[in-house]
């Protein structure tokens, strides 16, 4: 397994989702993490800019906001969608996980979804080798049900890895619990158990806002901090 040599990220969509793609380099297989709304035409232009050709979709968790665009891209690539199958009832009905106000908005478009024609499930603990790369499945619980980070090495002195967490940990803050399936004693378990655990160079590429790492977190975000003087 080679270490990643392309990360893009990209926010998209009235949400501000971050999309990632990934690679080894120019020229070669990639990954596709959490394509939400209005993220098909900033991986097309990826895609075509390096010469890249997905055969994955990571899902970090079903809620719209980052699988809308998941059968489509997955369509067009002829790629494997992963989801944690406590999740997955949420790439066909990701209604049920949506607060009532955006269910109003997205209702007003009329819009229907299914699953991709291949998806595969995830499991605490996997690991996935996916277009040259290596990425460790850790199930993590609270935001969703089946809430999932994906670690992958990096290979640089200052850098172990990399943790594209979803919407589990950002910078200075972590997931709301309060929509359907969300549930705050399993967050913090997740975050003492799965995130505080990791090294302090571990850089976070979250769902939503800026790149952080862990121990930036561990210093100043307060939840973490909360967790650590209990």
């Amino acid at each position: 397994m080679s270490s990643i040599g392309l990360i893009a990220g990209f926010p998209a969509g009235p949400w501000g989702t971050n999309c990632y793609v990934v690679a080894t380099g120019p020229g070669s297989e990639c990954v596709v993490i959490d394509p939400g709304k209005d993220s098909a035409a900033g991986i097309a232009d990826v895609v075509r800019e390096h010469r890249l050709k997905p055969v994955s979709v990571l899902v970090t968790h079903g809620h719209v906001d980052h699988m809308w665009c998941v059968a489509p891209v997955a369509g067009t690539y002829d790629a494997t969608a992963w989801i944690h199958p406590t999740d997955r009832h949420l790439l066909a009905d990701p209604m049920a996980g949506m607060s009532p106000e955006t269910v109003q908005m997205v209702l007003g478009g009329g819009y229907s979804w299914a699953e991709p024609d291949d998806v595969q499930e995830l499991a605490d603990g996997q690991a996935l080798e996916l277009a040259g790369l290596r990425f460790l499945v850790d199930h993590t619980p609270g935001h969703t049900e089946g809430s999932v980070t994906f670690r992958t090495p990096y290979g640089r002195d200052d850098v172990s890895e990399v943790m594209f967490s979803g919407d589990v940990l950002f910078a200075g803050s972590i997931g709301r619990t309060d929509l359907p399936g969300g549930n705050h004693a399993a967050m913090l378990r997740s975050l003492t158990t799965k995130v505080l655990p990791l090294a302090d160079d571990t850089v976070v590429l979250p769902g939503h806002g800026d790149q952080t790492s862990i121990g930036r977190e561990r210093a100043t975000n307060p939840f973490l901090q909360d967790l650590i003087t209990s």
